[in-house]
């Protein structure tokens, strides 16, 4: 009843192909990005922003990234951490070595930097497929966390290893509250989420996907393997460099090479899996899944163990968190392996019916 596109005629193939057809799709969207730019400026607090608007933002994007490159094209990364960790440190020699340089520049370099990185560790993937292939990008962190961690010159020879940025802006803007670190995370994500959109319904997200389904048939029909995936190693490997170039920037400040372990390539494939392979908006469901529940679980948990007259440490609170969180994302996969876009699917496929049976 509130759904269905009952007389929405299409006129033209170009109405018929736009990203969103449905008028409420449209209009639902929209109130999103009011909320999202009026809304939330207004009623979020500093603590809010720093924890988790904008964490959400910068892993979203690094997750769009990651979903064209496992989810669109079916090339298992191991190896996004290191991506994140090339970007942040090129944004960062970019912009304390070169004089005036401005901070959008520098995070663009340092995206085509990771790009670059990401095509050379996405060769192996012209030979090797499936867990081999996982292994190969797995390489590129270790790799990264040898690289920035022995050659003191991406560093800038700092002595503990660790670097910072401050005083940030952009068009002459300061970038130092986190309302204006909010701002520019989203206006980024929005632009680069919509041309990702974009990427994947065209011809060049086609021959991913054809790829992604049976690599084989896809050379019999005339699609060249070499060139659909590198270029999806290098747009995903240009995203997540910009993201993390973001998250040294914006979050952290300062930062080390541990920021970008392992841990992190791990928690953005879970982003993917959990929140839907092969949809852009499942990249922000698992992302808000990643971010947000931990910070529930950490509140909730004290408050039940005091209602239950249960004492817990602070150590005891870390752990069933880790448990609780594990225990999700297994029961996730087990009630829908193909992410929380799959239930947002179901859920508007209903709606087109509702409240008929069929």
């Amino acid at each position: 009843m509130f759904y269905r596109e009952n007389g929405q005629f299409k006129t033209s193939y170009r109405a018929d192909q736009q990203i969103f057809p449905i008028t409420q799709d449209r209009i639902a969207i929209l109130a999103l990005l009011v909320v999202a730019f009026v809304v939330v400026p207004s009623l979020a607090s500093d603590y809010m922003f720093r924890a988790i608007f904008i964490p959400f933002l910068i892993f979203s994007l690094a997750a769009v990234g990651v979903n064209i490159l496992v989810g669109y094209c079916g090339q298992i990364s191991l190896g996004s951490g290191a991506f994140m960790a090339v970007g942040a440190y090129a944004a960062y020699n970019f912009f304390v070595r070169i004089e005036g340089m401005p901070l959008v520049v520098a995070l663009i370099l340092g995206g085509v930097s990771s790009m670059l990185f990401g095509i050379v560790f996405g060769l192996p993937s012209l030979r090797v497929k499936g867990l081999y292939l996982a292994v190969a990008t797995l390489a590129a962190q270790f790799f990264a966390d040898w690289m920035f961690l022995r050659i003191q010159w991406f560093t800038n020879y700092s002595p503990s290893g660790s670097v910072s940025v401050s005083n940030l802006q952009v068009f002459g803007f300061s970038l130092e509250s986190p309302f204006a670190k909010y701002m520019f995370c989203l206006v980024l994500l929005a632009v680069i989420a919509l041309l990702a959109k974009n990427l994947v319904r065209g011809a060049v997200g086609r021959e991913w996907m054809a790829i992604r389904d049976m690599d084989v048939a896809a050379a019999v029909i005339g699609i060249r393997p070499m060139f659909a995936k590198l270029s999806a190693f290098a747009v995903s490997s240009f995203i997540v460099g910009v993201a993390g170039a973001l998250w040294a920037f914006i979050y952290l400040g300062a930062w080390e090479p541990a920021a970008f372990s392992v841990d992190q390539s791990f928690k953005l494939l879970f982003m993917v899996i959990i929140g839907g392979m092969g949809s852009i908006m499942g990249s922000f469901f698992g992302a808000a899944f990643i971010v947000v529940l931990p910070i529930f679980l950490n509140q909730f948990l004290p408050a039940l163990a005091s209602v239950l007259g249960i004492e817990i440490s602070t150590a005891g609170v870390s752990h069933a968190e880790l448990m609780i969180f594990g225990g999700l994302i297994v029961w996730f996969l087990i009630v829908e392996p193909h992410g929380l876009a799959k239930l947002w699917s179901i859920a508007k496929q209903k709606l087109r019916l509702w409240p008929f049976p069929h």
